[in-house]
């Protein structure tokens, strides 16, 4: 095929052999087959996006660190420096993110360099060898999904655990390799410290991978795993392996609201008291 302009510089420079065909192209990226040597890889051209994106991406990126404060002063305005910024922000966070994410054998694809907003990793493949299919696009067993269920949950604990959420989690990011479900797609990734919609997001993650295995395994719809984890890491306690069960108990308890209404006019009358007996001895 005809080499794209965005690869052409990395043939040039020895980075790649050969552009093989377009795998995917999408609003944000595009993403091509290519030869490294006697290795088939993946070559991920991010596009330049307009103003518009970035209002929309607002929400994942809060809580960012920032460069420095002239970075950050640019980022929120609408200047052009600001708007390039902005954009470089996004593409890292991304690779950034597979770098970090891999370290701690979470199942993404592994990064082999970033080059001018182009992104080399692996290619996540099937048992014949050809670019693994979406989770949406297969037809499992309950056992299968049931178990791709559990090796998922087991990714979202250790993202959550390094401080991650993948943001926008479903079934069409996530691939079905030879040996499991792999995790892709994260230039959206948020900070669960620091952002505001961190465990909505979350949430929204774990509920979509609910709904998708559920079809398959019925049983998997009851589960309440978001809840737990969000739990876990706002004591503390969520560590990497840290095994779940699903299962959350919720408070029940009933309010008597009467006895809540007596007990504040009791309040309030006694304010009252105390205040005259204030008056009256003064």
């Amino acid at each position: 095929m005809k080499t794209p302009a965005g690869l052409q510089p990395l043939i040039d420079d020895g980075v790649i052999d050969e552009v093989l065909r377009s795998l995917k192209s999408g609003k944000e990226a595009s993403v091509y087959l290519v030869r490294s040597g006697n290795q088939t890889r993946c070559a991920k051209v991010y596009r330049n996006m307009a103003q518009r994106s970035f209002q929309k991406r607002a929400q994942y990126q809060e809580g960012r660190k920032v460069r420095g404060s002239r970075h950050a002063r640019a980022m929120s305005r609408s200047t052009r420096f600001g708007r390039k910024e902005q954009e470089a922000a996004w593409k890292n966070a991304e690779v950034d993110a597979l770098y970090q994410l891999t370290a701690a054998g979470v199942r993404v694809p592994r990064p082999y360099g970033y080059f001018d907003g182009v992104l080399i990793m692996e290619l996540v493949a099937d048992a014949a060898g050809e670019p693994a299919p979406r989770l949406g696009e297969v037809e499992l067993a309950p056992e299968t999904a049931r178990e791709y269920h559990r090796c998922l949950i087991r990714q979202v604990v250790r993202m959550l655990s390094l401080g991650l959420i993948h943001g926008d989690l479903s079934e069409f990011n996530v691939l079905v390799a030879l040996d499991g479900p792999v995790i892709i797609d994260l230039p959206q990734a948020v900070n669960a410290a620091s952002n505001n919609g961190a465990r909505a997001m979350l949430e929204r993650d774990v509920n979509n991978l609910r709904a998708t295995l559920g079809r398959f395994a019925p049983e998997l719809l009851d589960t309440e795993f978001a809840a737990e984890m969000w739990a876990l890491f706002e004591q503390g306690d969520l560590l990497p392996d840290s095994e779940l069960t699903g299962i959350v108990t919720r408070d029940e308890t009933v309010t008597d609201l009467d006895n809540v209404l007596t007990a504040i006019d009791d309040a309030r009358e006694e304010e009252i008291q105390r205040q005259l007996r204030l008056a009256a001895g003064g």
